[in-house]
């Protein structure tokens, strides 16, 4: 790998080298590296570009890297890769894409993420995208997630964006069952002409299961935010989605929750919240010797902790 490379897995992945256990690192459209366990199999599929993951049931206290890394101007592809992650399971999967455009081309990556997760399974899912370069073309990231969850099982995924990307549309959709438990966290700043869509829907099909959908996100300059967030109650069930905003310079975030009940018993709570950085919090850091640009910046980088 060049030094951009490198410098792109450690912003999307955190590795300075390659990583120990299961990984496959995607490079401009091509396979860079893999690795299986005897835990984790990662198989090319044969019919689309992607990969199905295996993780055998039982399997415990395992990590496994799938970055992308894109540094070839106006390369655009749509990868597929399906998860199978067997009962009992206790495993981190770290995702994420970084588009380096140094030329006039668009560069693209859609990401299309499927997850069966099996009964009693715990899994913790971190996904990063980033973009950089000083060239003209746009650097698009389009990433969908569907996630199926058997009964008992937990799923953590912590989703960030904040710097370099010119267009994303992420769109996630989630179908729980008896018991099952989804935390969503997602984190996004937009700048300039940028333009970033995320479209939740989450199914609490089963009884008992829960889902929590946290968006925190900073907008500046002349950017667009628009967040869709549907959570259903099929079931005795507890659903809860927050969003919250801050909105500086030129920028417009439109926050658009909505929850239906259809069962008596589906608990169900939203929540929405866009506005400017409190001018009191600007002047008590500005006492303490910061200017205004470093007081707010120290802010939006506290409020996205």
């Amino acid at each position: 790998m060049d030094a951009i490379q490198k410098n792109l897995l450690e912003q999307v992945a955190g590795l300075h080298e390659i990583p120990t256990g299961a990984y496959n690192i995607r490079t401009n459209g091509g396979l860079g590296g893999r690795n299986t366990t005897a835990n984790i199999d990662i198989i090319t599929k044969e019919d689309k570009p992607g990969i199905d993951i295996k993780i055998k049931p039982g399997t415990k206290n395992e990590s496994l890297h799938i970055p992308v890394i894109l540094t070839q101007s106006g390369l655009k592809e749509s990868v597929y890769n399906d998860f199978f992650i067997g009962d009992d399971c206790d495993v981190t999967i770290i995702a994420g894409c970084g588009i380096h455009n140094g030329g006039k081309e668009g560069s693209e990556h859609s990401g299309i993420h499927s997850f069966y997760v099996g009964k009693n399974a715990k899994v913790k899912y971190i996904e990063k995208h980033y973009g950089s370069g000083e060239g003209t073309g746009e650097r698009v990231m389009n990433p969908t997630t569907y996630v199926e969850m058997e009964e008992d099982s937990y799923m953590e995924m912590d989703t960030v964006q904040i710097e370099g990307v010119d267009s994303t549309k992420r769109v996630t959709t989630a179908k729980l069952g008896d018991r099952a438990t989804l935390v969503i966290k997602e984190k996004i700043m937009t700048h300039d002409n940028q333009f970033a869509e995320t479209d939740f829907t989450v199914d609490l099909n089963g009884e008992d299961c829960g889902a929590n959908v946290i968006s925190r996100s900073v907008a500046k300059g002349k950017s667009r935010q628009l967040f869709l967030s549907k959570i259903n109650g099929n079931n005795r069930c507890n659903g809860h989605t927050e969003c919250d905003a801050i909105i500086m310079d030129d920028a417009c975030v439109r926050a658009v929750p909505e929850i239906t009940a259809n069962h008596i018993d589906a608990s169900l709570i939203h929540e929405a919240a866009i506005g400017k950085i409190a001018g009191e919090q600007l002047i008590k850091l500005m006492t303490l010797g910061l200017t205004e640009s470093e007081a707010e910046a120290q802010i939006v980088s506290g409020f996205l902790k």
